[in-house]
């Protein structure tokens, strides 16, 4: 089921965005394969399968990619792909014998994903980093924090999944649907540092026009207006407002049946203060459920701060069906939605058998056994 649906995806084990590219497109019904290296297993932080959410649906085998048996199983298995995905450093691949050159010598209209930090080429390719380095260099973790204090990490949402697996995933769509056009296979170069800077043009454009003029915290984006900020309310919960629009600030004064004329003007970045001051002292004679009922659903752009523990219960939530239950644990279910395609609910990791996923490739339990399969 799903717009991908007999497609397929060898993924090498890895960290990050990686195993979300993968999950993604496992969600949107293509067959993945993940390929763990049992010579030198025990990835990033270990998590109990049942909890592991970004290995579901697709099995999982082990090989010991140090052996030519096991690397002359996996040039079959690229024969009969779609995509490849890969995170290791420049050239680990290619030692392995599995280079980009070999695997689209063996199947000449492979995607092949290579999902780095850094990038394949420059100064910095070989060096060891995570999310936040990534991020640095884009410019993005420097604007993001309150004025006058330091830099906040934004989980790592921005380098590992929006940076990193967001674009290897639109990177290898693009090969496979111009390799299927006539094309030949290409290499798909997708580093965080790169994706990164991408989700951060519109940012710079606004730096470029004027509309970001001041340090973080103090900008209309990154806290610093009082119309775009979260409140706390008088149970120490939090709520969002996010009027920019005139008509929509409008509507949040007659809701809170405050008057605007003896205060600065919106745009007046010298009476954000001001307003913020105001806006808190209203905003903490309430709880948060009291302005739930008063503004949810309104045109005020507004919504509570939830937490992962209450996210799922949220009724606009429930009616979309945003969390579906995977092996009996509740998860976020799989996005975007199709009109036509169907995604099917997700499987737990290890539901799906190795023997089951390889027959996709042709693959008999024999030549799994020699290859050593695990």
């Amino acid at each position: 089921m799903g717009p991908l649906a007999g497609v397929k995806v060898l993924e090498f084990a890895g960290i990050g965005p990686g195993p979300l590219a993968s999950m993604l497109l496992a969600d949107m019904g293509a067959t993945v394969l993940r390929l763990d290296r049992v010579a030198d297993a025990g990835l990033g932080l270990p998590v109990p399968p049942a909890y592991d959410f970004t290995r579901r649906s697709r099995a999982t085998i082990g090989l010991d990619l140090k052996q030519p048996k096991a690397i002359e199983f996996v040039l079959k298995l690229i024969e009969g792909s779609d995509a490849l995905i890969e995170g290791f450093r420049p050239g680990v691949m290619e030692r392995l014998g599995l280079g980009p050159d070999i695997c689209l010598k063996r199947n000449p209209k492979l995607a092949y994903g290579r999902m780095t930090g850094w990038g394949q080429e420059g100064p910095l390719a070989h060096a060891a980093g995570h999310d936040m380095n990534y991020i640095a260099l884009s410019g993005a973790l420097h604007a993001i924090g309150r004025e006058g204090q330091k830099p906040t990490p934004p989980l790592n949402l921005v380098g590992d999944y929006g940076g990193g697996a967001m674009f290897v995933v639109t990177g290898l769509l693009a090969a496979i649907i111009h390799a299927r056009s006539g094309g030949p296979g290409q290499v798909v170069d997708a580093a965080m540092v790169d994706g990164a800077l991408s989700l951060m043009t519109p940012i710079y454009a606004m730096a470029a026009g004027g509309r970001i003029d001041g340090p973080r915290g103090t900008n209309q984006l990154d806290s610093g207006a009082y119309y775009y900020e979260v409140y706390e309310c008088a149970d120490g919960e939090y709520i969002s407002i996010a009027c920019i629009e005139e008509k929509f600030h409008a509507e949040l004064m007659r809701l809170l049946e405050i008057d605007p004329s003896p205060m600065p003007a919106q745009r007046d970045k010298a009476g954000w203060q001001a307003w913020k001051d105001k806006l808190q002292a209203v905003f903490k004679t309430r709880t948060r459920d009291d302005w739930c009922r008063l503004l949810e659903g309104t045109d005020a752009c507004f919504a509570p701060v939830l937490s992962m523990q209450e996210a799922h219960a949220h009724p606009h939530n429930t009616a979309r069906g945003a969390f579906v239950d995977v092996g009996g644990v509740r998860q976020p279910a799989p996005a975007p939605r199709f009109g036509t395609t169907k995604l099917a609910t997700p499987t737990p990791p290890g539901a799906v058998s190795a023997a089951e996923a390889l027959s996709a490739w042709g693959v008999s339990e024999a030549e799994m056994a020699a290859a050593g399969v695990r």
